[in-house]
């Protein structure tokens, strides 16, 4: 007769064993993503669609929308970051704006003037198009969330900005300086609001959030003595700006001048 309590005994632990012997081995394991696969699935595909989300979502987007295409002020020309090796119309419109509007908030708080303003022409992402101007107009010329700030530099950090520019070849955004590219590829002749730059002297530049970080290589920023941070996205600096003008205006003067 078979004593089932002891045969019951012998189970479990058989049981036991097996299970803490494939938990080791499986530890022992090394498991590696042999293949990857992927499927597009289109978020606008009829079939993938819920009614009922949509009847939800229909009138937050209808409301969006409305707001976004709302016609803010017109352009008489498009505007491009590329028509100009040192300057764009569109960079020179974007760096004054920011600059000024800028300034309304950092002379109220500071009790100071901005004196010169650098953006970066890769954050520029459309052009402003000819025709009316709308909020989603400044969406996609400036998608991103960069905050406007203002670092506090000395006069040597504006040389080494100026170097950088000339170095760079590229049309940046810049407002309240300018100066003259030698031959030799040097900068002559640097102007802030009317004076000479000198080394010892502290100036108040706008720039964006990503680019006083060090953003695009502007090391410069890192040397700075102080930042403020305006809490103002760029983009609304843009929007604001379109809701006080009637005809956006096209800004062609010289501010960087070949020798």
């Amino acid at each position: 007769m078979v004593n089932l309590k002891k045969y019951n005994g012998v189970l479990k632990l058989f049981v036991i064993f097996l299970t803490l012997f494939l938990v080791a081995s499986c530890a022992k394991q090394r498991f590696y993503v042999s293949k990857i696969e992927g499927k597009r699935i289109t978020i606008t595909d009829k079939e993938t669609q819920n009614q009922q989300i949509e009847n939800y979502v229909k009138p937050y987007r209808e409301r969006i929308n409305k707001d976004l295409d709302s016609i803010l002020a017109y352009c008489p020309v498009t505007l491009d970051k590329s028509d100009g090796k040192w300057q764009s119309t569109i960079g020179n419109l974007m760096a004054d704006v920011t600059l000024q509007r800028g300034n309304m908030i950092f002379k109220a708080r500071e009790k100071k003037d901005i004196d010169l303003c650098i953006l970066n022409n890769g954050g520029i992402r459309a052009v402003l198009p000819k025709g009316n101007v709308t909020t989603r107009t400044a969406f996609d010329i400036m998608p991103f969330e960069n905050g406007l700030v203002v670092m506090a530099l000395k006069g040597e950090q504006i040389f080494e900005l100026v170097n950088y520019f000339i170095a760079a070849e590229k049309p940046h955004p810049l407002s309240g300086i300018t100066f003259t590219i030698g031959k030799d590829k040097t900068a002559k002749n640097i102007v802030v609001r009317g004076k000479a730059v000198e080394k010892e002297t502290i100036y108040y530049v706008a720039t964006n959030d990503y680019l006083s970080n060090g953003g695009d290589n502007m090391s410069f920023f890192k040397k700075g003595i102080q930042k403020y941070d305006l809490d103002y996205k760029q983009r609304n600096v843009l929007i604001d700006y379109f809701k006080e003008v009637d005809t956006i205006p096209v800004i062609k003067d010289i501010r960087i001048s070949i020798e």
